[in-house]
């Protein structure tokens, strides 16, 4: 009798699941697009990914190795650890402080080489062995304008706001602190995270 997949996740997009000990991503068929189409996008997107996740490790971020890609799938090295989501609130200071210091430097790693990740939440972070690895690159791009990095860290700024509101300006205060240290066009991209907090507060968001 054949063994079921444990799904872990189940999007929009995709799913997500065990196999073998492996973590699957598959991208699934979207009824209501064009077989062509649908067949182009999800196998455009998939590559893209895989690009972002092998680039961002070469980088020396801490990302799931990617193993097999397929046209419609990535098969990837399973991380055992905690969604950071659900752990960061409750750490020890010290703790926290340096695991956001630890996110502060993997982002100065993605936007130094060219890489925004597109959704910079604690849901796509996961604590594993100490270190900080960064998951779900289906929203990325390669890109080296300043908006777009200021927008990528701007959206982490927003998921503290949003799910760890108590430690707001501690971690925050971190993770600019080794981003800053750590990529050299930090200054501008700070700056430019202020014009989109400005802009934000003048349209009432």
């Amino acid at each position: 009798m054949k063994k079921h997949p444990e799904i872990i996740q189940r999007g929009a997009e995709a799913i997500i699941y065990l196999e073998k000990g492996k973590l699957v991503k598959e991208r699934i068929a979207k009824g209501y697009r064009i077989p062509e189409l649908d067949h182009k996008i999800r196998k455009q997107r998939t590559k893209s990914e895989a690009k972002l996740m092998k680039r961002s490790e070469g980088a020396g971020a801490f990302v799931p190795n990617v193993q097999v890609e397929d046209d419609f799938r990535l098969v990837m090295e399973y991380l055992r650890g905690e969604k950071l989501k659900d752990v960061l609130n409750s750490m020890p200071t010290k703790k926290r402080n340096s695991v956001c210091e630890k996110i502060g430097e993997m982002i100065a790693k993605l936007h130094a080489n060219g890489i925004i990740h597109g959704d910079l939440t604690t849901s796509n972070m996961i604590l594993s062995n100490g270190d900080v690895f960064f998951i779900d690159f289906g929203l990325g791009k390669f890109s080296e304008k300043i908006e777009d990095q200021a927008v990528d860290l701007f959206l982490l700024y927003e998921a503290l706001k949003s799910t760890h509101f108590k430690v707001l300006e501690e971690c925050w205060g971190r993770v600019l602190k080794t981003y800053e240290r750590d990529y050299s066009r930090a200054e501008d991209v700070s700056k430019r995270i202020e014009k989109i907090k400005k802009r934000r507060r003048y349209r009432g968001d």
